[in-house]
């Protein structure tokens, strides 16, 4: 059984500064590692600066946290519940909630404008799926409608016999 110690590194490249670090602890020279790991000396220099300075946590990735959201885990926790009142209850004309109303919501709610493919992502976050509205025209007459499938497209729809059936 293989027991290592501390959490296992995050990607490639950290667990190829831990091995050079492991291999400098069995007394490898800085350019017999380089070797061995596919690098330069510099670099194996670099890490061995950077784990003799901050220790072999110094090692570890560090991955940038990317930009601060514009809304705050508050105010997403109220998104669902201003969602749940109703696109009607905004003055629309339909019950459903497109990326677009949602971030004329988010702006008109909380000041912050977001771009509504981001405001897709927020939505599948909080278990939401995007919405696209049936398009149909005015002036439609349900009732004719019906009436052409019963009768036209009874027709339209039946096929031929076939040759050995006639």
């Amino acid at each position: 059984m293989n027991k290592k110690k501390g959490p296992q590194p995050r990607d490639w490249r950290e667990a190829r500064r831990l091995r050079a670090w492991e291999l400098k602890q069995k007394g490898w020279s800085q350019k017999d590692i380089a070797e061995a790991l596919g690098v330069s000396d510099g670099a194996v220099s670099q890490w061995m600066k950077r784990a003799s300075e901050g220790g072999v946590e110094a090692l570890r990735s560090n991955p940038a946290p990317g930009p601060r959201p514009k809304l705050s885990e508050e105010q997403v926790a109220k998104l669902p519940g201003l969602l749940a009142k109703g696109a009607t209850h905004f003055g629309f004309r339909e019950e459903v909630w497109t990326q677009p109303r949602v971030a004329w919501l988010i702006e008109r709610e909380f000041g912050v404008r977001y771009h509504p493919a981001h405001v897709g992502r927020i939505l599948k976050r909080l278990g939401w799926s995007r919405q696209k509205p049936v398009k149909r025209a005015a002036q439609r007459d349900e009732g004719a409608i019906e009436q052409w499938r019963g009768e036209k497209w009874v027709e339209i729809e039946k096929k031929p016999a076939r040759k050995d059936e006639r």
